[in-house]
């Protein structure tokens, strides 16, 4: 008989699924499989209104993290203050970029697209897709820094605002 892999993260506890955002892991469940039991963490994405059942064995693999703290958090926000990096003229190699950035799941690297794709903006409209990203990568920044600061979601969307204005 196979060991089952060790469980990360707990029911109740909140999680970051990287480019899907946070979650709550509602319980941890075993499967019957062809090889022996599998373990699946659920997690509930409330944005989304969905539950995804990831295997325990791969979580850490596929990025899922614990929420960060508050100072890490605030870190992140504050970073988007400073000068951005414009990256790439040619938006098809600046979205790939940026997409790569954000499959990493790290708030800072999160916080990095909202402020390079929000300075680009300022240049020109952004194309649809890079549009669409910034839109999900300010969401999954309020979201998680919400969470781990507790505070208002409109109170975090205003720090961060501020903070890209200040250029």
């Amino acid at each position: 008989m196979s060991q089952l892999p060790e469980i990360i993260f707990e029911v109740g506890q909140p999680v970051v699924y990287p480019q899907q955002g946070l979650g709550i892991i509602r319980g941890i469940k075993e499967r019957q499989r062809e090889n022996g039991v599998a373990r699946y963490y659920e997690i509930y994405l409330e944005n989304n209104e969905m539950t995804l059942m990831i295997p325990v064995s791969s979580a850490v693999e596929l990025g899922v993290r614990s929420l960060v703290s508050a100072e890490e958090a605030r870190k992140a926000i504050d970073t988007i203050s400073g000068k951005p990096e414009l990256g790439p003229a040619d938006w098809k190699l600046r979205y790939q970029r940026n997409v790569d950035l954000m499959k990493t799941g790290k708030i800072v690297n999160i916080a990095r697209v909202v402020q390079t794709l929000y300075y680009r903006s300022k240049i020109k409209e952004l194309p649809i897709h890079e549009r669409k990203l910034y839109d999900n990568a300010l969401g999954l920044l309020i979201d998680e820094a919400s969470m781990a600061m507790e505070k208002d979601r409109d109170e975090i969307s205003t720090m961060i605002l501020s903070r890209l204005e200040k250029k």
